[in-house]
């Protein structure tokens, strides 16, 4: 008689919202290479316990170069984010999908994907989540 053996593993992700995000402080560190100075985080013990998770947190869509597949996910809308001056780095993902994305602007969206956070690199945000995947909000 043979037996079936199987081993599955669950990895539900983590419902996370923006307060979990805030959860950071920034100071002005000078970067050469830019002949500028840019905000440089130190995130908290929460935070940091999330890097790598898989995560899902909702928020507005906003297509930053089109044609370029570059999307950001932001607490607030287009007028009131974090480009306008109105919000902290703190309030905006950079989203990396596998394919291009139709959402509207500031059409309320699900993500789900890996969190990834980016403590170095001046030319990505903060928090990024890879392996996107997103659906509407009703």
């Amino acid at each position: 008689m043979a037996s079936l053996v199987f081993s599955a593993t669950l990895q539900a992700q983590k419902q996370i919202d923006w307060d979990d995000l805030a959860e950071v402080t920034f100071s002005i560190k000078y970067i050469p290479s830019f002949g500028a100075e840019f905000l440089a985080p130190t995130f908290s013990d929460h935070v940091l316990s999330l890097d790598n998770q898989e995560v899902s947190i909702v928020g507005y869509f906003i297509n930053i170069s089109p044609g370029e597949n570059a999307y950001i996910l932001s607490k607030n809308p287009m007028a009131t984010c974090f480009f306008c001056g109105a919000a902290g780095p703190e309030t905006a993902i950079e989203l990396q999908f596998d394919s291009a994305q139709s959402f509207k602007m500031d059409a309320v969206v699900s993500v789900t994907g890996t969190l990834k956070l980016n403590p170095d690199d001046v030319e990505h945000f903060n928090y990024i989540i890879t392996d996107c995947k997103a659906q509407p909000m009703k």
